[in-house]
């Protein structure tokens, strides 16, 4: 079984003017394998995703999961989204359960016990969303997708919104719930030390119109660590790579104010390429 990204172009239309997101993308993504999306603002990496889970229509190709076309969302396909989007009247709990509604509620307690769990979340069960950190609002919508049993688990920059100690500790959790699990996760971010740390492969894509630059093999062992100095050549490698790009993205933005030590400065020491785009 197999993630099959087939010629996927997507265009939008902005006061009838075209802008083109996506440009022939075209991918396979292996049972069990951790596969990060990773490249700067307006790259489509967020489109791809959507229309991955079936909730954006691609203009032109096909994804396939499993030798069946994807026509829309789908059990099959589990997301989590940068915000936890969880039901603030509902305990954790009630949270991951709502996910298994049509199930009997003793199964559907379990299950959602079982997965909270995994997520080191079982004494918080009756906390409620505005009593939880914001990793722990996240582990809880990381719980209530794989409660589902999804055959793909589809990321979009879930830790993007968190605090550098938080977010450290969470690729923790995830890399122990992708090895418990052996689910295939495509993972949207814009941070080049996140990827290198979770991913077996990193998708580097280039921008406006979005495209696929080169592929990354990360066959380190894990965990991994930044010190690592194969982790840190590899970083140098992808942001050599993607220098070109990112810097096409400041220039549109800056406009005449644009130098190179600016654009030096924006990239940052923690290689998140979003943070000043």
């Amino acid at each position: 079984m197999a993630l099959q990204i087939k010629g996927v172009s997507k265009t939008f239309y902005k006061q009838d003017q075209p802008f083109q997101a996506l440009d022939n993308i075209n991918l396979i993504v292996k049972t069990g394998q951790f596969v990060s999306l990773l490249g700067p603002s307006g790259c489509g990496k967020s489109t791809l995703l959507n229309i991955i889970a079936g909730l954006e229509q691609a203009t032109a190709g096909e994804v396939v999961l499993d030798g069946k076309k994807v026509e829309g969302p789908g059990p099959e396909r589990g997301v989590v989204f940068q915000e936890p989007a969880l039901m603030p009247w509902l305990n954790v709990l009630e949270n991951v359960m709502f996910a298994l509604k049509g199930r009997p509620k003793e199964e559907q307690k379990k299950i959602a016990l079982e997965h909270l769990k995994l997520v080191h979340l079982s004494k918080f069960i009756h906390s409620y969303p505005h009593e939880l950190s914001g990793g722990m609002r996240q582990r809880v919508a990381i719980a209530r997708a794989l409660a589902m049993n999804p055959q793909v688990l589809l990321m979009d920059e879930p830790f993007g919104a968190l605090d550098e100690q938080t977010r450290m500790m969470l690729h923790r959790e995830l890399t122990y719930i992708w090895m418990h699990t052996k689910k295939t996760i495509v993972f949207v971010t814009h941070n080049i030390r996140e990827a290198v740390q979770l991913s077996d492969r990193i998708v580097l894509m280039g921008t406006r119109p979005g495209r696929i630059i080169k592929e990354f093999e990360v066959n380190l062992p894990r965990p991994r660590q930044g010190t690592d100095p194969q982790v840190a050549e590899l970083e140098e490698q992808i942001m050599e790579l993607l220098g070109v790009e990112i810097e096409k993205v400041i220039r549109e933005e800056m406009g005449d104010d644009y130098n190179s030590q600016k654009a030096a400065l924006l990239y940052g020491t923690h290689r998140d390429m979003g943070s000043h785009i």
